[in-house]
C-alpha cells in the first residue's frame, strides 16, 4: 500500500499502520516542522519527506492507496480564537481536499478536533461522509475527543480501562509546584474518577496549569488551574503553535503533575508518550520542549490503529 500522510507530524500514522498489520510499500509525508521530521527520520529512515503541503502540485507521486491527514485545528479548537476557516492554518483543509480530488485514493481518513456544528458540516459536505467521534480515553489514560472522517466504516473501540496511575514512571523526583506556579489554594474537594478537562502543553496566556493529586481538586488562585486524581483520565495533551487569539508559547511541558509526599511534578516526556500510546522513547533525540510539542500535536496511536484495522477486517 502506498500511503500519503499530510500534516504528518511525528508520523503517528506510520506506527498505527504497523500495529494494524498493514504492509506499507511507500510512505510519503508532508511536514514542515524540522523537529517533527527529525523524530520521524530517526524511527523510520525510509519515509519519503515532501515538505510543505502547499507545494503539492510539484510532487508527481505514483498511485496512492490511502491518504491520511490531521489538518491544523487551531481555528476550530476551543483553545484557539474561534476563527474556524478564517484561520489560515484551518484553511489548509481545502488543500487536503484538492490533494484528495487529485490522487483519488481508494481510502482516506481525516482527523480533527470536536468543533462547532457549522464547521463540522462544511467538512462533511466536502468529504461526503459523516464523522465518527472517538475518545482516546477508551484506549489510553488520556481524555481526548476527536472526530474522524473516513470512506470506510469506523467502529467504537472497547474500553481498556487505562488510568493515569497506569502510565506513571516510578521514583521520579518531585518538585514543589509553589516554586513553579506561585502556589495553590484549596477549594471545595472534587474528584475526577472517569474524565478530566483539557490541558495544554503550552504555558502561555490562557493555558491552564494543572497537576494530579489523589482524591482532591485544587485551584490556583485567580487562574483556575486544577489538580486531578491519578485514579482518573489525563486531560488532553495539546501543543500550542504561536498566536491563537492570545499569545502562547509553543511546546512547553504540560502543566499536569503527579503527587509524592505532598510535592508535585510535571508529567515526563515518556509519560506523555504513554498517554498517546506511542512507543516508549519514540521522541528521544530532540529537546524536551520539542518532544512535548510533537507528542501533543500527534495522534493517539492505538485509536488510529483501531481505525485502520477496519481496512483488514
Amino acid at each position: 500500500m502506498n500511503v500519503l500522510s499530510l500534516f504528518d507530524g511525528i508520523s503517528c500514522g506510520r506506527i498505527a499502520l504497523e500495529r494494524a498489520g498493514i504492509k506499507v510499500d511507500k510512505y510519503y509525508a508532508s511536514e514542515i516542522d524540522k523537529y517533527a521530521i527529525q523524530i520521524s527520520e530517526k524511527n523510520y529512515p525510509d519515509i519519503i519527506h515532501l515538505g510543505d503541503v502547499n507545494n503539492w502540485k510539484n510532487w508527481n507521486l505514483p498511485k496512492i492507496d490511502l491518504i491520511i491527514a490531521g489538518s491544523p485545528c487551531q481555528g476550530f479548537s476551543r483553545a484557539g480564537a474561534g476563527l474556524n476557516f478564517e484561520d489560515p492554518r484551518s484553511k489548509l483543509f481545502f488543500v487536503f481536499v484538492e490533494i484528495l480530488n487529485h490522487y483519488k485514493p481508494k481510502y482516506f481518513m481525516l482527523e480533527n478536533v470536536v468543533m462547532k456544528k457549522e464547521s463540522k458540516d462544511i467538512i462533511t459536505e466536502y468529504l461526503g461522509v459523516e464523522p465518527v467521534m472517538i475518545n482516546s480515553s477508551l484506549l489510553s489514560a488520556q481524555n481526548r475527543k476527536r472526530l474522524y472522517w473516513a470512506n470506510f466504516p469506523i467502529a467504537q473501540p472497547e474500553d481498556k480501562g487505562i488510568f493515569i496511575k497506569d502510565i506513571l514512571e516510578p521514583d521520579v523526583e518531585p518538585t514543589i509546584l509553589h516554586n513553579l506556579y506561585g502556589g495553590f489554594k484549596e477549594t471545595k474537594p472534587r474528584v475526577f474518577t472517569e474524565k478530566s478537562p483539557t490541558i495544554r502543553t503550552s504555558a502561555g496566556g490562557g493555558h491552564i496549569p494543572s497537576a494530579i493529586k489523589v482524591g482532591n481538586l485544587y485551584e490556583r488562585g485567580g487562574q483556575n488551574g486544577f489538580i486531578y486524581s491519578d485514579e482518573g483520565k489525563s486531560p488532553s495533551l495539546v501543543a500550542g503553535t504561536g498566536k491563537t487569539g492570545r499569545k502562547t508559547s509553543s511546546g512547553n511541558s504540560p502543566k499536569i503533575a503527579v503527587s509524592k509526599n505532598e510535592k508535585w511534578r510535571r508529567l515526563t516526556p515518556l509519560e506523555c508518550e504513554r498517554l498517546q500510546t506511542l512507543p516508549e522513547k519514540y521522541t528521544e533525540g530532540v529537546s524536551d520542549t520539542q518532544r512535548y510539542k510533537g507528542i501533543g500535536n500527534g495522534w493517539t496511536v492505538d485509536v488510529i490503529a483501531h481505525i485502520f484495522k477496519q481496512l483488514t477486517s
